[in-house]
């Protein structure tokens, strides 16, 4: 899957879902529901909504199985237009949105802005309104300007001060005629309608607006690489790209995690703290009933998961922040990772990290063997540190799990920044879990 298709494609969760499953399908991997058997050493996924799983079954599963995980996800911080959202001032139709996440906030400004999302629907002609989904990506741009400096003069000494519920209002067309007036809170509606099939009507909608500039190259060496939703489309790929080249291990079982809704919390039916990956896990592991004719059904199915899990590993894969070369007093001084230098295991005093002593000594011997660089991050304590998918579920799911990620610059705005190398290094040591 080509990175820059794939990162210009995937403008929201849903689209990186479609993206992700078009590349499975066209690697032979089948789409599959949770309650259904899975066959030793196929190649399979799942979706739920805004997240998929993808995995391949081993040759045969036996006691001494794993789990060899990988963990992304698949949102990012953005603006969802409301669900009514028309506004007009000053001659203009205005959109108001609603803040996803912790995005950047002065980056959103001055930006050509798309609007893609997921529309449901029902066909007037289905009397039992049956609803249905199409997923869609408009085809004009909206802004959202600021202030001019002649009316706000003090910014540049200031600082731009962004109040989201007055200045994330975004343009998007202008308004002409009284019945622009008396109708304007049903035109972004009406203008969601013509994206449905004839005779369709929207029942609700699922729209976000993203950063409309094409990925690109930079740097004197093209060293570099721009683009909107890095974090953590970044990972997605990577970890997509080890999985569709690896092949069916002999015992271990192979799993490629993407979850939405990490950027506010994970706690979603499809976020990495709903049953979605325990559900998965569940099924694969039935395939062990051969290997135990003699042992309860009941006893077959649940009691060696929790002891599988406990023997196998997970690797956490969000972004990393790179040293800053204007701030270098952000970081910690002996840990301060640089862009082009490697992957970046993440670790945490007070567990924002799942990473721990066997997690990650197991991650320092994998990039051994796959002769791949690691740095170290941890946060300075004058200063708070994030989170990830890593730590809900290692502990929902009593597995190994460390955080590791590739660096980078600008994290959380709508324009992201890092190293050419450190990705073609993250993708090298998922096909080295995988293998």
């Amino acid at each position: 899957m080509e990175f820059f298709d794939f990162l210009n494609t995937a403008v929201t969760p849903y689209h990186t879902v479609d993206a992700l499953k078009s590349f499975f399908k066209a690697n032979s991997f089948a789409e599959i529901g949770l309650a259904a058997n899975y066959e030793p050493a196929k190649a399979y996924f799942v979706c739920r909504e805004g997240s998929v799983i993808a995995f391949r079954t081993p040759k045969q599963w036996c006691d001494t199985s794993k789990f060899r995980i990988a963990l992304a996800h698949t949102d990012f911080p953005t603006l969802k237009i409301s669900p009514n959202p028309d506004g007009m001032n000053a001659g203009v139709c205005t959109l108001h949105t609603e803040v996803y996440g912790s995005p950047l906030y002065t980056s959103w400004l001055d930006r050509d802005l798309g609007y893609a999302g997921m529309l449901a629907y029902v066909d007037s002609a289905d009397k039992s309104n049956t609803l249905k989904t199409k997923l869609f990506r408009g085809d004009k741009l909206f802004r959202i300007p600021q202030l001019a400096v002649h009316l706000n003069r003090g910014v540049n000494q200031d600082g731009l001060k962004v109040n989201p519920q007055v200045d994330f209002n975004a343009l998007w067309t202008g308004a002409s005629g009284s019945s622009v007036s008396e109708n304007r809170k049903n035109l972004f509606v009406k203008a969601l309608e013509k994206e449905l099939p004839e005779g369709a009507r929207l029942i609700d909608f699922d729209v976000q607006l993203f950063d409309a500039q094409p990925a690109n190259r930079g740097g004197f060496n093209d060293e570099w690489i721009y683009s909107g939703r890095l974090d953590n489309l970044s990972s997605c790929h990577a970890i997509a790209e080890a999985i569709v080249g690896a092949k069916s291990a002999e015992s271990d079982c192979l799993v490629a995690c993407f979850f939405n809704n990490e950027e506010v919390g994970s706690t979603t039916r499809e976020g990495a703290a709903s049953n979605f990956l325990k559900s998965v896990l569940d099924s694969i592991a039935s395939l062990q009933n051969d290997c135990h004719p003699g042992v309860r059904e009941h006893d077959r199915a649940q009691a060696p998961l929790s002891s599988t899990l406990a023997e196998s590993i997970a690797l956490s894969i969000d972004m990393a922040h790179a040293e800053h070369p204007n701030h270098t007093e952000k970081h910690e001084p002996n840990h301060a990772p640089l862009l082009g230098k490697g992957i970046v295991l993440k670790t945490n005093s007070q567990k924002r990290y799942a990473s721990d002593l066997m997690s990650s000594a197991q991650l320092r011997l994998l990039c051994e063997k796959a002769k791949i660089p690691l740095q170290v991050f941890i946060m300075r304590n004058d200063m708070p540190c994030g989170s990830t998918v890593g730590p809900t579920v290692s502990a929902n799911l009593g597995i190994p799990t460390v955080d590791i990620g590739e660096p980078m610059l600008s994290m959380h705005s709508i324009r992201e920044m890092m190293a050419t190398s450190d990705h073609a290094d993250m993708i090298k040591l998922v096909e080295a879990l995988f293998c």
